[in-house]
């Protein structure tokens, strides 16, 4: 069945549509109230003349459809399909930041607390998001220094030899190393984070009560002031908390600036009637991913059997489906026909962000008017449980603060697409978000290995540090332990002397240790640090070719930045130099090692006899130019001998040449 006769055999309940083209391949996915109305409104006559339908149309072969029970089910499903499949005629949510969570690995034997920037279904606890980012850092900060929950990379699953330094400062309970904790000490504590992160203050206060009398009547003292500690410190939180909450409610402020077939967004978030942060998205050649606003329009008008009926055009359609197709002229679709519409985008945008998220303001503004805006609410406080409004304000001071974003939003433009270029400070800032960074990255090392074949193993080490690159702190290595093509032993081997060399030197760490690699040598290097008893080091790793960041800990969650990104081009930056300077140094060491196999030409200069002449002269030159005294210091009298009548030949045959040629 062709996709004409398909069409005839929809369904018209409600539901998600899915274009498909010759591969197979997902090109475009839809919701609709009536799934037959809708897709046969692709074939109207004002839709065919727009041209991404019509681009649409002419990739897509195949249809299909799942039924749903209502238009809510509908805009659900839409936005899981849009994500799953990324199609390329939709409008795809690309963000340069996501705000950070709160995960409790609750599947673990002893759990452990961390940020994360992603919700997955895998038995974790989460909490957030948090508002500004660094407010989760603080919190599992705090939890780390007064609940002592670890928040290293440490394997849990097993016990370790020693106990790292966190024990000893009193940071950790240690669960690492066998005896130091007991698993049901373990979960008490993991009970009161729980409480501490879903605000039931209350609770916790008396749990932690109760506890430090009884360790005080036991004369556990160290443990009474540990659970003391705790209870000041939700005290302070909840006065905190009482502050925030006398103040307005919570809102998101949309603004965008399109131009050029290029669009910057900005969303303000509102907490408490203060702005707290800021997200910035971008798009690029939109007409080309965009959905067809046309289409759009007018599938969104429920009068469509009533309208009047068109013939059918042989040339651009098949007579069976131009039967009975209605022709639609309505205001909204000379509004919505041009390239980029505003009102598809927001109604588009705003699915993606908030359906999948645990927390929505209770407003939402945005600066036009789309169809889907009071479905979208309706959805949204189904799903949170409160009334969500989403507000499209035409005047007074909502629309003041909607014209500010869009100020913003300009200026955004301008940075991203124009010749202007973010500070070093916000390029910094970005970086830290991007990575998940607890610090503002000052200083990054970055390594790279290069050989050919196993042969003349060298190693790299660049510094970039506040905005620059800083060459006297470049390092190479030779590489000692390993024979042959093993790049991550090069990287452990490199990596562990570097850092154990620091440890020693009581020296800082950097802010960030990058690796020009993937996920093995970012694994190898991790496992070098541990070795050393380094087990918060913030680590990543840039892969060639997809240019990916793996961040240690968070491996399955790669950080995939745009193309234009000023922490993708710095990054980037930083991995080619490092690996040009392990280039430049294999060639020079490559070089040598030719240059001075000369030598074993020599009868009586095996590779030792060539090392000591080396280290002794310093080059081959300086071997020729030794006089007997001088190389019978380093070898025997017939080894000197040997090779001053090995050179004086080499030069009485190079000064016979020219006569040759001059013979001649």
């Amino acid at each position: 069945m062709d996709l004409h006769q398909k069409i005839r055999t929809l369904p018209t309940q409600p539901g998600c549509y899915l274009y498909k083209n010759a591969e197979g391949e997902v090109i475009y996915v839809g919701k609709a109230k009536n799934l037959r109305a809708r897709v046969r409104s692709y074939f109207l006559e004002a839709s065919q003349a727009n041209a991404k339908t019509g681009s649409l149309m002419r990739e897509a072969v195949d249809v299909e459809y799942i039924t749903v029970a209502n238009e809510h089910e509908a805009l659900a499903l839409e936005n899981n399909l849009i994500k799953q499949k990324k199609p390329r005629f939709n409008i795809l949510l690309r963000d340069d930041k996501t705000y950070p969570y709160i995960k409790l690995t609750m599947n673990d034997r002893y759990p452990k607390v961390f940020v994360t920037r992603r919700l997955r279904k895998d038995g974790g606890a989460y909490y957030g998001p948090y508002f500004p980012g660094n407010l989760a850092y603080r919190l599992v900060d705090l939890i780390h220094r007064s609940f002592l929950i670890p928040s290293c990379k440490v394997d849990l699953s097993r016990y370790h030899p020693r106990a790292c330094l966190q024990y000893y400062i009193k940071r950790c309970l240690g669960p690492c190393l066998e005896g130091l904790t007991t698993p049901e000490t373990y979960r008490e504590t993991i009970r009161d984070v729980q409480l501490f992160l879903e605000g039931r203050p209350n609770e916790l206060e008396q749990a932690l009560t109760r506890r430090m009398e009884a360790a005080a009547e036991a004369e556990q003292f160290e443990t009474a002031a540990r659970l003391r500690d705790q209870i000041v410190t939700v005290h302070q939180m909840q006065d905190k908390q009482r502050m925030a909450g006398t103040d307005n409610e919570d809102a998101d402020v949309f603004g965008y600036h399109f131009e050029n077939e290029m669009l910057a967004v900005n969303l303000f978030h509102m907490r408490s009637g203060k702005i707290v942060d800021r997200r910035d998205f971008f798009w690029e050649d939109l007409p080309e991913s965009a959905p067809d606003a046309v289409t759009e329009a007018i599938a969104e008008l429920d009068e469509l059997e009533a309208l009047p009926r068109m013939e059918p055009d042989p040339a651009t359609t098949a007579p069976e489906i131009g039967e009975g197709i209605p022709v639609v002229q309505h205001a909204a679709v000379s509004e919505l026909g041009a390239a980029f519409s505003p009102a598809v985008f927001f109604s588009a945008l705003l699915k993606q962000l908030y359906l999948d998220q645990s927390y929505v303001p209770r407003s939402i503004l945005v600066p036009v008017e789309f169809p889907d805006r009071a479905l979208l609410a309706e959805a949204l406080t189904e799903r949170t449980g409160k009334r969500i409004e989403i507000l499209a304000p035409q005047r007074g001071e909502k629309r003041s603060l909607v014209d500010l974003v869009c100020q913003n939003a300009k200026q955004s433009y301008d940075q991203r697409f124009r010749v202007l270029q973010p500070g070093m400070k916000a390029i910094q800032e970005a970086l830290q978000d991007a990575l998940t960074l607890e610090e503002l990255p000052r200083r990054i090392e970055c390594f790279d290995i290069s050989h050919i074949q196993g042969a003349e193993t060298v190693a790299s080490m660049v510094v970039w540090e506040d905005g620059a690159m800083k060459k006297s702190d470049y390092r190479k290595f030779q590489v000692k332990t390993v024979t042959g093509v093993d790049d991550f032993a090069s990287m452990r081997e490199v990596i562990q002397r570097r850092y154990k060399r620091l440890q020693e030197d009581k020296k800082p760490f950097p802010s960030l240790i990058l690796i020009d690699g993937g996920l093995g040598q970012l694994h190898a290097a991790y496992s070098a640090l541990e070795e050393i008893g380094v087990t918060l080091q913030p680590l990543a790793s840039i892969a060639k070719r997809e240019e990916i960041i793996y961040v240690y800990g968070q491996e399955n969650e790669p950080v995939v930045l745009d193309r234009r990104s000023p922490v993708l081009h710095l990054m980037q930056k930083i991995r080619d130099e490092s690996h040009r300077f392990a280039v430049s140094y294999h060639r020079k060491r490559r070089q040598m090692r030719d240059r001075d196999s000369e030598l074993l030409a020599i009868p009586g200069v095996g590779p030792r006899t060539r090392q000591r002449l080396i280290e002794h002269f310093g080059s081959v030159r300086g071997i020729k130019q030794a006089g007997p005294d001088a190389l019978t210091a380093v070898v025997n009298t017939a080894t000197a001998e040997k090779i001053r009548n090995y050179f004086a030949a080499e030069a009485s045959g190079k000064a016979v040449l020219p006569v040759l040629n001059e013979a001649s």
